[in-house]
């Protein structure tokens, strides 16, 4: 159907790339936000531009695109299209019966670890075969309305508090700092040497705990690192003892426990999902998946076990 001065009709991809253009400030950042190469995005953007017959939206300079004036009087507008659209895609993705396709979940370090180390065996056994989990690490929650994810494993601190979420509690996970095993204890547990989290990761209340130990314990910092996987490593070689999750520390041969588990950070997991998606098919065996296998292994990520 022609719009009423006989062009096309706008395109609702156009409208996406122009939000993702204001919300990430370059073509670069907009098209690894939506998945696109940067030339794609500059074709859409001008495109879209053109569409108004007027200048353009964005004024470029060298840092990036700003959003001027004429760009500014389109973004309402433009967001009311996007939930509206978003609305219906996530409506059309509840009604499909259908278990197969790649399903979404944003997810903390600690928590991505401890799913994707049971995706084999008998506990991928438990998820419909058809299904492909997308785990996307992040220290923020995706934003589950513009289906940056489909749904979210998170602690307590980072869930967010609106109506259209449906959240529900799955279990703890704890933590203990690690040592290689056969080390010193005595010198271990004094923590003359520990692997820390990096400046820009400090305010986290795991981090803000491990500093306090070390300036109580007069100990110092061997290494900083900003993952999971990289702390682990290096306890296993001996560099220093670091905070883990005990799934992780208590399952490794080359490690073991210098104290038991912290409990002023055992941390509160939940499982969140839109409203619109709870019953998608995909949606709700991934959730019902995620909270048998929390279930499960309730003592070991406690460290219980």
């Amino acid at each position: 159907m022609p719009a009423i001065n006989g062009s096309a009709p706008m395109n609702w991809d156009d409208v996406r790339v122009f939000l993702a253009v204001v919300r990430n400030g370059s073509l670069r950042a907009a098209g690894r936000a939506l998945g696109l190469s940067q030339p794609t995005i500059g074709r859409r953007l001008a495109g879209f531009e053109a569409s108004f017959g007027g200048p353009t939206l964005f004024d470029r300079l060298p840092e990036g695109l700003r959003l001027n004036a004429a760009g500014e009087s389109l973004v309402e507008a433009a967001e009311r299209l996007e939930r509206a659209a978003l609305a219906l895609e996530r409506r059309r993705a509840a009604a499909s019966p259908e278990l197969s396709g790649t399903v979404r979940v944003s997810v903390g370090e600690w928590a991505a670890g401890f799913l994707a180390r049971h995706l084999s065996g008998a506990s991928a056994a438990d998820l419909a075969p058809g299904i492909t989990l997308e785990l996307v690490e992040s220290p923020e929650m995706a934003n589950l309305a513009r289906r940056d994810a489909d749904l979210a494993v998170r602690h307590g601190h980072a869930i967010p508090n609106t109506s259209n979420l449906y959240i529900t509690k799955l279990g703890a996970i704890g933590c203990a700092v690690y040592q290689r095993r056969g080390t010193n204890i005595p010198e271990a547990a004094h923590g003359h040497r520990w692997i820390a989290y990096p400046e820009e990761q400090g305010h986290l209340v795991s981090a803000l705990w491990l500093d306090q130990q070390i300036k109580a314990r007069g100990g110092k910092v061997a290494l900083r690192a900003s993952n999971l996987t990289m702390r682990i490593e290096a306890v296993r070689a001996g560099v220093g003892v670091a905070l883990l999750p005990c799934y992780a520390g208590d399952s490794d041969p080359l490690l073991e426990r210098v104290t038991a588990p912290v409990s002023e950070l055992a941390a509160d997991y939940w499982v969140i999902v839109h409203r619109d998606l709870r019953r998608a098919a995909c949606v709700r065996a991934v959730m019902d998946w995620v909270q048998a296998l929390f279930a499960r292994e309730g003592d070991a990520l406690a460290g219980a076990g």
